[in-house]
């Protein structure tokens, strides 16, 4: 398999068609809902100057929810494992 098919995941031509019709899609959605890319570049940039300006305090939500999710997938997942690995 050629170097740039295994990096494209499919044939140049393919590729190509396919983000040609997705870019296509994309572009009636968002001319549907009224954005521009201008837009969504303002969205995120706005989310970012929102975070820096709450002090980082999402971040911190942010990573308590994760230690208390982690709190309980990680030890189910060993134990999943261990029961898998005894078979």
């Amino acid at each position: 398999m050629p170097a740039m098919t295994r990096f494209l995941g499919d044939t140049p031509l393919r590729v190509l068609l396919k983000l040609a019709v997705i870019s296509f899609l994309v572009g009636v959605l968002m001319s549907a809902l009224g954005w521009s890319p201008f837009d969504v570049v303002y969205a995120i940039r706005e989310f970012f100057l929102d975070l820096w300006n709450m002090g980082f305090a999402a971040v911190e939500r942010f990573v308590g929810y994760f230690l208390l999710g982690a709190a309980v997938v990680v030890p189910a997942f060993i134990v999943l494992r261990l029961l898998s690995y005894r078979r």
